[in-house]
């Protein structure tokens, strides 16, 4: 194995040119990795959500929950099940053992939920299954407040949310804390009574109108065309002028029996930023992007845009954003970046009292050097940078230098001896090969275990061993091969 010392002492021009290569590809490694919060795992669980408007926490339990219960009871791999039940809502939290098939997953919960389903009485909404997901939750919160008309305020938001989106790195844009238009028709009983119509009569002519109708297509010589009929109303006009009965040579509308203004359904929830009411636009990124390069250009496409509103809305309207996450995940890779050059310091400070300023900088070189090899192994291997990741890197900072010291002291040794710095260096290298692997195996087997961790708690933390066995490994490689090079030339 020491052989490997011998050939890359013989290439030195060979190995320096590979030193810089290696520090480049860990440079751009570091700066193209994607920077995120948490690590992007696959959690096997599943959340079932059914909407019943007006149906009690205890009619929900038996009228939706247990259906829902009874036939998922049976699938395949599920670990555990928790209901709740509320007012106008069911939910159902499904875990499933790890290492499950998804997609085999998601497609026998739908089977068994259409088949619990058809046992839901009428007026139950569409069931809804979501996935749990680390990278799915909002990486910044955009909120908007202001003394302006709620109308206002919604189409700002919504204008906001449509640029949001375009964006490459983000998956979505959720508004929450505003309400949803909606049509109110009240209904006069005097106008009623004068035209003889009966509510009955007004109701069905709403509901017949109102429909989607399947037109089909008409084939002809000149090809097929596909026929659109308008059976669903688009605007407000269109509900005023419905016809509802002719009266003589008149024909009645709706707007004729009732009452037809547009408002917004009652408030079923409130959003508030520094005590204020406010609309937030929930921004959450793809998978794969760097977090805080997406927030930076959130707040900066947010800026853009409300620089050019009115003079009156721009006033009017104040823009601010809240949990955002990039502030927490730059704030530790300034913390990491610290970290490296306070230990670098110290370091050096410690080896220059000692073995002198070459051993110092020889030593202070081992840390960056080994931490941009791993960023080179992290990119490979397709792992982010994440907070696991970053505390892996910080704990190592201590441990990586263990083997630099004792070859450069060795190396020192013998050149005090009257040896030359190749021939000293490589035989450091050679005589401290094995003590060093040996010293790193040994801390490397503390941390090994962690990777048999089963579980979410394992692929939560199983990034922790990874990065260590890649960063201790790339310190055995510059403690035995590059300072040997290094010392030497």
């Amino acid at each position: 194995m020491t052989g490997i010392i011998d050939w890359a002492s013989q290439r030195a021009r060979m190995i320096l040119a590979l030193i810089i290569a290696s520090l480049a590809a860990g440079i751009f490694s570091y700066t193209g990795l994607p920077k995120e919060g948490e690590p992007d795992i696959e959690i096997p669980a599943l959340f079932i959500s059914v909407v019943f408007p007006g149906i009690s926490a205890a009619d929900s339990e038996t009228l939706l929950i247990r259906p829902m219960e009874t036939e998922l009871a049976d699938l395949d791999g599920l670990k555990k099940m928790t209901a709740t039940a509320a007012e106008n809502y069911a939910g159902l939290a499904l875990e499933f053992e790890f290492g499950w098939d998804k997609a085999k997953t998601m497609a026998d919960v739908r089977d068994a939920m259409n088949s619990a389903e058809a046992l839901f009485p009428k007026g139950a909404e569409k069931y809804s299954i979501n996935e749990l997901n680390f990278s799915e939750f909002p990486i910044i919160i955009v909120n908007l407040t202001g003394d302006v008309p709620e109308r206002t305020m919604t189409r700002v938001a919504t204008k906001l949310q449509e640029e949001i989106e375009a964006m490459d790195a983000v998956l979505e844009a959720v508004i929450s804390g505003n309400r949803e238009e909606m049509v109110e028709v009240t209904i006069d009983p005097l106008r009623l009574e004068s035209y003889n119509v009966t509510a009955g009569e007004l109701i069905n002519v709403v509901q017949n109108n109102n429909q989607l109708i399947a037109a089909g297509e008409v084939d002809s010589n000149q090809g097929t065309f596909s026929v659109k009929i308008p059976s669903s109303f688009n605007e407000t006009r269109d509900i005023y002028n419905l016809p509802v009965k002719t009266n003589g040579d008149r024909v009645v509308t709706l707007g004729d029996l009732a009452k037809i203004k547009l408002t917004f359904v009652d408030r079923a929830g409130t959003a508030r930023f520094n005590g204020e009411n406010t609309v937030a636009l929930q921004v959450v990124k793809r998978k794969g992007f760097n977090l805080i390069g997406t927030a930076k250009d959130v707040r900066n496409l947010v800026e853009e845009e409300s620089q050019n509103w009115p003079a009156n809305l721009k006033a009017a309207v104040d823009v601010g954003t809240s949990n955002d996450q990039s502030r927490v995940v730059d704030s530790m890779v300034r913390q990491l970046e610290g970290s490296v050059l306070t230990a670098i310091a110290l370091v050096m400070i410690v080896v220059l009292t000692s073995l002198g300023t070459r051993a110092a900088l020889l030593v202070g070189f081992s840390i960056p050097t080994s931490f941009l090899l791993c960023f080179v192994l992290l990119g490979l291997m397709g792992i982010t940078i994440s907070n696991i990741v970053m505390f892996g890197l910080i704990l190592a900072v201590g441990m990586l230098v263990d083997g630099a010291i004792v070859v450069v002291e060795y190396a020192d040794k013998r050149i005090s001896q009257g040896t030359g710095p190749m021939t000293a260096y490589v035989e450091a290298a050679k005589r401290m090969f094995w003590p060093v692997v040996s010293s790193t195996a040994t801390t490397l087997c503390a941390f090994l275990p962690m990777l048999f961790w089963p579980g979410v708690p394992g692929q939560f933390m199983g990034m922790l061993p990874v990065t260590l066995i890649f960063v201790l490994s790339a310190s055995l490689i510059v403690a035995l091969i590059y300072l040997p090079i290094l010392g030497g030339v």
